[in-house]
């Protein structure tokens, strides 16, 4: 892939951004795919690529939000490989919580954790972009790359799922 390199001030605003931004991106990422080296690998991705089109943006204001459909991204493609079957490897199994994130993270908290990862992927990321990154519903829709009109249903739909989920009513 060529892309020209960024100017000496784009590398100080891209290192800014990294500083402000990286590890609520890297907890994004933890929720939607479940383990901590792959969030990180998630956000390191998709850092090299806002460094590697930086030049090309046209509003380099919203390079956040390019971050955050960037992180989305990955964090699909990781979830879709899991699913595909693999002739190298054997079958996937999904990260197991640590001992020492067991004994920080409350049954409630784990529970709530794995009903959001049974949500569809639209349902968990809708969710995931207003509750827990506290992003707005316009800018849960930019990242999404929907209407605010979808994020309004697919939240709404999603809490109800989640609630169901953990036998509770809304």
């Amino acid at each position: 892939m060529s892309a020209s390199p960024p100017s000496p001030g784009a590398d100080a605003t891209i290192t800014g951004i990294y500083a402000r931004h990286a590890l609520g991106l890297t907890r994004l990422a933890l929720i939607m795919v479940g383990d901590r080296e792959t969030a990180e690998d998630v956000v390191q991705e998709a850092f090299l690529g806002l460094h590697r089109r930086f030049a090309h943006l046209r509003d380099q204001d919203r390079a956040v939000i390019y971050l955050r459909s960037a992180v989305l991204n990955q964090a699909r493609s990781v979830l879709r490989r899991r699913r595909l079957p693999s002739w190298f490897a054997g079958a996937y199994d999904p990260p197991v919580w640590s001992a020492e994130a067991a004994v920080l993270l409350s049954v409630e908290r784990r529970e709530v954790m794995e009903a959001l990862h049974r949500l569809p992927r639209r349902q968990r990321e809708a969710l995931v972009l207003r509750y827990y990154a506290e992003l707005s519903e316009e800018e849960t829709a930019q990242v999404m790359c929907v209407s605010r009109g979808t994020v309004k249903s697919t939240t709404s739909r999603a809490l109800d799922a989640l609630g169901r989920l953990l036998g509770e009513t809304r």
